[in-house]
């Protein structure tokens, strides 16, 4: 009888650790992957702040350095100044 009493017991912890599993797995695992969304959004957010420091410098320059502004001039939309000879590079495929 003291065997048939062990397998039992034995079967009940089984039971009770399946259940505890059952029970406690989805929430973990949902917790993991909703952490590693927030790691994720975190990181993205330090990217974006750089990215916000670099434009608010862009903005700095743009408004009170001229010689910035002609060199994006110039780099953008090709703003030559009077009496310049603009060359052109001319990349020929063979």
């Amino acid at each position: 009888m003291d065997g048939r009493r062990r397998r039992i017991g034995s079967a009940r912890v089984w039971l009770v650790i399946a259940v505890l599993v059952v029970i406690f797995l989805p929430p973990f695992a949902k917790y993991q992957e909703l952490k590693y969304k927030n790691r994720k959004l975190e990181e993205r957010i330090v990217g974006l702040k750089v990215e916000n420091e670099q434009l608010a410098e862009e903005k700095r320059k743009l408004e009170t350095d001229i010689g910035y502004v002609e060199k994006k001039a110039r780099e953008k939309i090709g703003v030559v100044r009077k009496g310049e000879i603009v060359l052109k590079e001319v990349n020929v495929k063979k």
